[in-house]
């Protein structure tokens, strides 16, 4: 922890040198407080500091995790379906976490489309237990405001199945194999399908509504909902039944919903009951090692090095995770909500204090009234928040990264 000690004192340099005018910066003099680490559990560490910046003081939160020390691993935080939230204490307390940070963006409000409910889905790719959970939605479909330049919407953090930390990008290759045709697959328990597309539901979106996934298109998330819909229930690998509308409530497990809007309903309507289907799905990914959990993210450092184009001027409660140590280390990242006195960081000073953490890799995901880190209270064995939050109240959310040990 030296290294990240030193690194938090001299952090402020870093900032008002690469952000601040002159006069800003020979205003603002005092070192950050670098803060006392506090042992959490066995190969997790939280430690939090003051840091002064030229838009206000921030207090920065951060968990250390050693990936390498016996029985430390991290998953993902899950309320149990994709449709589904939960405040990041009760998941932590739920899954007997250690300590937890909130996830990707997600669908939270549904304003452009009267009558059609908010899913509260995740934006991103996501796996669980080393197996898909859902796909990306389309990057026009997306929370969360514009993608960094470069970036993708299947863009992940997580850990692989060797144990080290890394960031990829996970495409969904699926397809639904019938005696006459295959049929491309494009979408897996997400909130919103390409146009012309079709895409599977499992028992694992839960019961909410399947209406959302066809409204919007791949560029206009308020655009109109399409009426060219049409749905298959398959199960023991036949068409069980079909609807000219998506449905709701719960899915059975083995059993397997696809929605097709425009192109991918015209597609499906061919497919009578008692058809035999084969249903595959996978998550191809840029990195040659399998995820054990991953979990949508931006990308702002790469190779030690904030990447170009990042915001510097809108500063925000942030959650972030950094890497380092050849992905053996995990550095989790909040800062303070609005209601301190934090101002947060923009993109550009949150990677640069990634960077002075000595991450190599660093991404961001949701942050504002999302923004929540907790550790396990060791008097009550209870998930207690660390970071002030918006309003004082934790926002439910879809997701999570999960830190477990001894």
């Amino acid at each position: 922890m030296n290294r990240v000690r030193v690194a938090a004192t001299v952090l402020l340099l870093t900032l008002l040198l690469c952000t601040a005018p002159p006069a800003l910066s020979a205003q603002a003099t005092a070192p950050a407080d670098a803060g006392a680490t506090e042992r959490i559990a066995p190969g997790i560490e939280y430690r939090a500091f003051d840091l002064p910046t030229p838009h206000g003081p921030i207090r920065i939160h951060l968990l250390t995790v050693h990936l390498q020390h016996p029985g430390v691993r991290a998953g993902l935080l899950y309320p149990g379906a994709v449709a589904d939230r939960a405040p990041v204490s009760v998941m932590a307390d739920r899954q007997g976490a250690a300590a937890a940070v909130n996830g990707d963006f997600f669908n939270i409000t549904e304003g452009q489309h009267p009558g059609v409910p908010a899913t509260g889905a995740a934006s991103g790719a996501a796996v669980l237990d080393g197996r898909a959970l859902k796909a990306a939605v389309p990057e026009g479909q997306r929370f969360g405001g514009a993608l960094p330049p470069g970036d993708s919407g299947e863009d992940v953090v997580g850990v692989g199945v060797d144990g080290r930390a890394r960031t990829a990008r996970l495409t969904l290759r699926g397809h639904l194999r019938t005696p006459h045709a295959t049929l491309p697959v494009r979408g897996l328990n997400q909130y919103a399908l390409p146009e012309g597309a079709i895409g599977l539901f499992t028992h694992q979106w839960g019961s909410t509504s399947r209406a959302r996934a066809v409204c919007g298109t791949d560029r206009d998330r308020a655009a109109p909902c399409t009426h060219d819909t049409f749905e298959l229930t398959i199960r023991q690998g036949r068409v069980q039944r079909t609807s000219t509308s998506p449905g709701s409530g719960p899915i059975p497990p083995g059993t397997i919903v696809a929605l097709g809007r425009e192109g991918g309903a015209q597609a499906l309507r061919s497919l009578a009951a008692g058809t035999r289907v084969d249903v595959g799905y996978r998550l191809a990914s840029t990195s040659q090692v399998p995820f054990t959990f991953a979990l949508g993210a931006y990308r702002v450092l790469g190779h030690g090095r904030p990447l170009p184009g990042l915001d510097a001027t809108t500063a925000a409660p942030r959650t972030a995770v950094g890497l380092a140590g050849h992905g053996h280390v995990m550095r989790l990242v909040a800062t303070d909500g609005r209601e301190s006195t934090a101002t947060g960081l923009t993109l550009a000073e949150l990677a640069r204090l990634l960077r002075s953490l000595d991450c190599d890799e660093g991404v961001y995901v949701d942050g504002g009234a999302s923004t929540t880190l907790v550790t396990r209270d060791p008097a009550t064995g209870r998930a207690v928040v660390r970071n002030t939050l918006d309003q004082g109240q934790e926002r439910r959310v879809p997701n999570g990264i999960a830190l477990f040990s001894p």
